[in-house]
């Protein structure tokens, strides 16, 4: 179907400014004219494009009057799409809210055609018109036609003409392209019928906005710098510092103490923003560690093995936090250490047992809120045997070395050097100090601690203003106790302490472990000789305890794979447990009487409660990743029911007891279970005095 002609489409609309008669051709005066008119510049190609245009009036035309063609109705061509939403919003992070968006894609595509024209002078148009056997003089390349196909249509070039149907009838020749080319035909339209319309848009001007912020200041400066130059520059710096300090002296002289701090803090900013700021930083490590392992402080708080039901009388380890230092691994742990006062955290004494690898030790202070980096970190010349950390004072941790020196630090002060050591002149032993403990304060209220070591001297080291003061409480040999020997005797032959324990409800009593299996108790007002000597194992004695609750029990372990309970007041054991290796330690629990646990160099644990079961262990459980590690030391929590384990590669690990590892006695119905230290006592006097022989009665 034709499509009309825009002319007599206008004319059909009130927005017609000129009415053309139909059938009547516009001729170039006319045209030109009224392009001088409408202030329309006509190119060359006027005549050509105006040629065979005709003007056709359809039957239903509107007629309109003079008057209404006269009018004049101003409309302006925008290139907005009608159809472009004008309500898009878009979230707005910087403003937190939803804002209108203001520039809206107004492009619509109508028609897409994709051709396949070639450029006549490139490669491809030259290999294409060879296959042809076209010369290169005349050939053209038609759009998307086949080289031997008749061409019936229109050439390649689109045609801007309207009009009438024009049919080329004769076929595209080479001569006939050539012919073309001398004369200078009209162009032809297509087959179709069309309608041309043009239109001008308005072009948006350009703008151009700019900015010049000032430039910062600048400022030369030089100089030269000689020997006087630099002396007057360092003598007036020195006259400034003296001037603080008479100043510093009249503020102290006239304000209070208290101000004259916080100005002395205000002056020392820079050191107090790194304190902030690692206050702030440690904080926030433990935030991140525990968000990492959330599950493992949720088995901590909350998880109970159910499976412990359905077991008797066993019991598991649930292993939670892993303890690690980089600098530390290659050194073993030799000492553990709850703190009283802060329940989460603990010391790591980490040295060596090989004694032909001593070198470099280290204490290292660790809490269960971050178990990535240790609190505190003391790297010392020689290896950590020992330490012990004040049950009122949780600064104060006493140590002992490998080199027979002893210390006390206190992680209150800054540094890295303990406060207090001892020395050759005051008196440090000659052998290695196995075992530090602290004790009561003195009469002048002065802290002391007690040490024994391989040299057979039990020390007691009091801390007086900045030093070391000690006193031998007892020397060790293997005939007995031997305070003070008259000149010109024989020298004894020296018993081997490693490890000792006071006794928690009297003061003064005191065993002694030695490497020769014996076990000795002592006084400290009675020096002179011991006041019993058990002959325990048949290899050094690693660890001895006294019972928390029962003031008769402690405990005992050997490198000769047995753990012996005694009363101390029968010089046999009461029990004795072979482990089937080497002990390296044993710990009583602090909620039950009758419960401990050792640990053992096949990298086991074993768990023991006599009222459960008093010929095996309940629990005996291998807790290290390789085979050939060996488990050094072990402490119970004071309040959770955990306990850490150390390993001879540096690793400390944790593990939570299962219910049936701490299973309370069940009550009777309508009867309240009683709680305090003199249950457990009992608990553990009623297993004793099935043990005892009866005395013989006298008739």
């Amino acid at each position: 179907m034709p499509v009309p002609n825009n002319n007599v489409a206008a004319s059909g609309r009130k927005g017609s400014n000129v009415q053309k008669v139909p059938g009547v051709k516009p001729t170039k005066a006319t045209s030109k004219k009224k392009d001088e008119e409408e202030g329309v510049d006509t190119g060359d190609g006027w005549d050509d494009w105006s040629h065979g245009k005709a003007l056709t009036k359809p039957a239903d035309q509107l007629e309109l009057t003079e008057a209404e063609l006269k009018e004049e109705i101003t409309r302006i061509l925008t290139a907005n799409s009608p159809h472009a939403a004008q309500n898009i919003v878009r979230y707005s992070f910087k403003e937190r809210s939803y804002k209108p968006i203001s520039v809206v894609d107004q492009m619509a595509v109508h028609f897409v055609l994709e051709g396949s024209l070639l450029h006549q002078d490139s490669d491809e148009a030259r290999r294409l018109r060879a296959q042809e056997g076209l010369p290169d003089e005349i050939a053209t390349v038609n759009n998307g036609a086949e080289p031997n196909e008749e061409k019936p249509e229109t050439p390649a070039t689109p045609v801007e003409d309207g009009g009438e149907v024009e049919e080329a009838g004769e076929e595209d020749r080479p001569d006939s392209v050539a012919s073309k080319t001398d004369k200078k035909e009209p162009k032809l339209t297509n087959q179709f019928n069309f309608s041309e319309r043009a239109s001008q848009t308005l072009n948006n001007p350009l703008r151009e906005r700019s900015c010049q912020s000032e430039p910062p200041p600048r400022s030369i400066f030089s100089a030269t710098a000689n020997q006087w130059e630099i002396y007057d520059a360092y003598v007036e710096e020195l006259q400034k510092q003296e001037k603080n300090k008479e100043k510093q002296k009249a503020m102290l002289s006239k304000k209070d103490n208290d101000k004259s701090k916080k100005k002395m803090i205000l002056m020392e900013t820079q050191s107090d923003d790194i304190t902030k700021l690692g206050k702030a930083a440690k904080i926030f490590e433990r935030m991140v560690n525990q968000n990492t392992l959330d599950d493992i402080a949720q088995d901590f708080k909350y998880f109970e093995d159910a499976s412990d039901e359905f077991r008797d009388q066993e019991g598991t380890l649930l292993p939670l936090w892993k303890f690690q230092y980089d600098k530390a691994k290659r050194l073993s742990v030799t000492a553990l250490c709850w703190n009283n006062k802060y329940q989460d955290l603990f010391a790591v004494g980490m040295g060596s047992y090989d004694f032909s690898k001593q070198g470099r030790g280290m204490l290292v202070f660790y809490s269960l809120k971050n178990s990535a980096f240790p609190e505190y970190i003391y790297s010392t010349n020689s290896g950590v045997l020992c330490l012990d950390i004040h049950e009122q004072h949780s600064s104060l941790v006493a140590v002992g070395f490998y080199n027979g020196c002893v210390a006390v630090y206190n992680l209150k002060e800054e540094g890295l050097e303990p406060v207090y050591k001892s020395t050759a002149k005051t008196g440090k032993h000659t052998d290695p100090v196995w075992q530090v403990r602290w004790q009561n304060d003195d009469m002048d209220n002065n802290h002391n601690f007690y040490s024994v070591s391989s040299d057979g001297r039990v020390v007691s080291w009091t801390l007086v203003k900045t030093e070391l003061v000690f006193t031998d409480i007892i020397r060790l040999s293997l005939n007995g106790a031997v305070s003070e020997r008259p000149e010109g005797a024989e020298q004894p032959s020296i018993a081997c302490g490693t490890a000792f324990d006071f006794h928690k409800q009297i003061n003064y009593l005191f065993l002694v472990g030695t490497e020769e299996g014996k076990i000795h108790k002592c006084s400290k007002t009675y020096s002179s000789q011991f006041l019993e000597t058990y002959e325990a194992h048949s290899m050094a004695v690693d660890a001895v305890k006294w019972n928390h609750f029962h003031p008769k029990v402690f405990i005992s372990c050997s490198s000769d794979w047995t753990v012996k309970i005694w009363d101390h007041t029968i010089n046999t054991p009461m029990f004795t447990f072979d482990l089937n290796a080497a002990v390296g330690d044993v710990s009583w629990s602090p909620y039950s009487s009758t419960v401990f646990t050792a640990v053992t160099t096949d990298g086991t644990v074993h768990v023991f409660d006599l009222s459960i079961n008093k010929y095996e262990a309940i629990c005996q459980q291998s807790v290290v990743a390789k085979k050939k590690t060996k488990l050094t030391h072990i402490e119970f929590n004071p309040i959770h029911p955990i306990i850490i384990v150390g390993d001879d590669r540096g690793y400390v690990t944790s593990f939570k007891l299962s219910p049936n590892l701490r299973k309370k006695p069940k009550a009777k119905k309508g009867q309240e279970l009683p709680k305090g230290p003199e249950v457990e006592a009992a608990k553990m006097e009623k297993l004793l005095s099935l043990l005892r022989e009866p005395e013989p009665s006298t008739v």
